[in-house]
């Protein structure tokens, strides 16, 4: 199988990879970038993102991302299509196989492979992306405003995104498949407090409609009862709140991981258990899950990544 060694290897290209490689790019680094399987990340998803700094007009999505891309070239990253699919971080220089046809040896390693939103797997949800789906309530609440959203989940994050819409929408509905709240007490009451969020218990949202974009969802109430009922809610925006899954299967042999998968760093930095390795972005933020958070942990990590090798000489 090919080797070959490199001084700084940065694995994904959303926010987090594309700013790191900017960073250690003009650190003289030398960073070679491989894209993984969503070249430019989850943005390329999006439509308009209005809450990037530096663009008062808003930016699409996709080319938000690919002015990233662009300032990660003029810096001198080598930008390459690819995916790890496989790492042995257990000596250096640490090893990352790509397409499992290629071994990259590397000095420095930054992981901003990112984090995948878990979706309900209907057919819908892909038609209707950037036409009232969302997985992001921060990031595309603000289009909803006076407006009828649902929101899909029964733990925290539902209800915490449930609790932000509120605040612009004129309707939230949360729809939850069991007949309880997962979350916790204090967000609980916080919902049921809510006047303008109405919970839809033993509910499933099995669909969508609309001409061009989402108008409603289609729901069963109790599925599988004697009892079940079927109906259409209109709606405009169609949020899912069910989870996110980071995509960091490969190194957790090597490094710490909290229970769901986010790679556990050193607190208030990207440095991971293993020197010289990094962790930016979602792949390490349970919390956040920003286009502006993930850019600033980039910077960190390349910047870590520098004063490592630094002290190595």
């Amino acid at each position: 199988m090919e080797t070959e060694r490199v001084k700084c290897l940065i694995i994904g290209s959303g926010p987090a990879g594309y700013t790191a490689a900017i960073y250690a790019g003009r650190a003289n680094l030398a960073p070679v970038l491989y894209s993984g399987l969503q070249p430019g990340g989850q943005l390329t998803t999006t439509t308009d993102v209005e809450n990037f700094p530096g663009y008062p007009a808003g930016i699409a999505g996709p080319d938000l991302m690919e002015d990233l891309r662009k300032q990660a070239e003029r810096f001198g990253t080598d930008l390459r299509y690819g995916v790890a699919t496989s790492a042995d971080l257990s000596t250096v220089p640490y090893k990352i196989t790509i397409d499992d046809e290629k071994i990259i040896e590397t000095d420095t390693l930054i992981i901003a492979t990112g984090a995948t939103a878990k979706y309900l797997g209907l057919a819908d949800e892909k038609k209707y992306a950037g036409l009232g789906v969302s997985a992001c309530a921060t990031c595309d609440g603000f289009f909803y405003r006076k407006k009828v959203v649902a929101v899909i989940g029964g733990g925290d994050t539902a209800c915490e995104e449930a609790s932000y819409l509120s605040g612009l929408a004129s309707k939230v509905y949360l729809v939850v498949r069991k007949p309880f709240l997962r979350a916790s007490k204090v967000m609980q009451e916080r919902v049921f407090a809510n006047e303008k969020i109405e919970v839809l218990f033993e509910h499933n949202a099995v669909g969508l409609y609309g001409e061009k974009k989402v108008e409603g969802m289609h729901l069963v109430k109790r599925m599988g009862e004697p009892d079940e009922q079927r109906y259409d809610l209109p709606i405009d925006g169609f949020f899912l709140a069910i989870g996110h899954q980071p995509n960091s299967d490969i190194f957790k042999p090597y490094l710490d991981t909290d229970e769901v998968g986010y790679i556990l760093t050193e607190p208030g930095t990207p440095r991971t258990k293993r020197p010289g390795v990094f962790a930016a972005g979602d792949v390490a933020d349970p919390h956040y899950r920003q286009a502006i958070t993930a850019a600033a942990s980039g910077c960190m990590a390349a910047i870590e990544a520098e004063r490592y090798l630094l002290s190595k000489r």
